[in-house]
């Protein structure tokens, strides 16, 4: 028994996602995503430090 499990878990480790052009979204258009939402979150970051560093110097 514990060998077969064995042997299946190499199996599935084995076995690889491909890309299928019908069911998942390109990769292209996920790294354009991933982009777009690391400079939205760098935007947001570096307001919130404008705002401290305006709180500051006019506080």
């Amino acid at each position: 028994m514990a060998e077969a499990q064995k042997r299946l878990s190499q199996t599935t480790l084995k076995r690889r996602q491909r890309f299928h052009p019908k069911r998942d979204v390109r990769p292209a258009v996920l790294a354009k995503a991933n982009r777009l939402i690391i400079s939205i979150a760098a935007f947001i970051g570096l307001s919130f430090l404008a705002v401290l560093i305006l709180q500051a110097v006019l506080g």
